[in-house]
């Protein structure tokens, strides 16, 4: 990492510009990566309306013409010539402070085309390849943000990988019935077949027992995935661990929250209300606290 600059301060305007996007577009990430001190909240900021634009390429305008465009701007930035709008100013700055990575942004590009081209998984691998270009990208775009100053090894990539995958498969789970309705099913055909649940029955909503047991299939690999980075969070810098661990715990609570609705996400989108999201930010804290405790207490023998 660079030492900071008043390059911030100078895009405040910019940063604000970001920072309203991600609190209008995304609650969980908004309230854990809060927690950042400044230099890297507004990062986060960043990076997320990067990640919302190309989104919106696909899930607002269908236009590959856009996405096209978005890439050219990439290509731009990276060439060195900054676009003249909020986002890229904003990336500037961040670029001139942090040691980041170019190709994850890419590679986010990569995974919208293939939603605008989409094709149901045929499997859970099929599912957690697209999975790592439209959220494992993102854990890697976040890395260099959390872990600043200091090398980052295969290891803590495979973890920051796991956890963007994790969290896009619990988004998947939360948004069945919306992308259904989008007309793209992203639970694998095989893991349906394996439950016996249908097309028919996501069609008429029917959360029976087929769908749970394809639901809770992919619930289990998510659950699996959100381990690595639980178990390595001491790596991560000290100020960066809390607001990680934090949206870790968000996210996974919202594959709770779809159970405790009952499986209603054939109807509608479940939410995680503020007073069980404030628990799990506590909940997040006390696993910390006990890690860093236990960490401390190994140093001292």
């Amino acid at each position: 990492m660079r030492a900071p600059s008043d390059a911030f301060e100078a895009r405040a305007d910019d940063f604000a510009w970001c920072e309203d996007v991600i609190r209008r577009n995304s609650h969980s990430f908004y309230r854990a990566f809060s927690l950042l001190p400044p230099h890297k909240r507004k990062s986060v900021y960043a990076v997320y309306a990067f990640c919302r634009a190309a989104d919106d390429c696909v899930d607002v305008d269908a236009s590959r013409g856009r996405l096209d465009g978005l890439q050219r701007d990439l290509e731009r930035f990276c060439a060195g010539a900054v676009p003249r709008a909020p986002l890229w100013r904003a990336l500037d700055a961040v670029f001139s402070v942090f040691d980041m990575d170019e190709e994850p942004f890419f590679d986010m590009l990569e995974g919208q085309r293939r939603d605008l081209a989409f094709r149901q998984p045929a499997d859970m691998e099929e599912l957690e390849d697209y999975g790592y270009y439209v959220a494992g990208s993102v854990g890697l775009m976040l890395l260099p943000l959390l872990r600043s100053g200091r090398p980052v090894d295969d290891a803590l990539r495979e973890d920051a990988v796991a956890l963007g995958v994790a969290m896009q498969l619990t988004n998947i789970l939360r948004d069945v019935g919306e992308d259904r309705d989008a007309g793209r099913v992203y639970l694998p055909a095989s893991v349906l077949e394996d439950a016996g649940c249908t097309r028919d029955d996501l069609a008429a909503r029917r959360a029976g027992a087929a769908f749970r047991m394809a639901w809770e299939r992919v619930a289990r690999r998510s659950e699996e995935l959100y381990r690595p980075m639980q178990r390595d969070i001491l790596r991560l810098d000290e100020d960066s661990r809390l607001p990680t661990l934090s949206s870790l715990f968000l996210y996974r609570g919202i594959m709770d929250q779809v159970r405790a609705d009952g499986y209603s996400c054939l109807e509608r989108r479940n939410v995680v209300s503020k007073e069980r999201a404030t628990a799990l930010v506590g909940e997040a804290r006390a696993l910390l606290a006990d890690a860093q405790g236990a960490a401390a207490a190994w140093e001292g023998r």
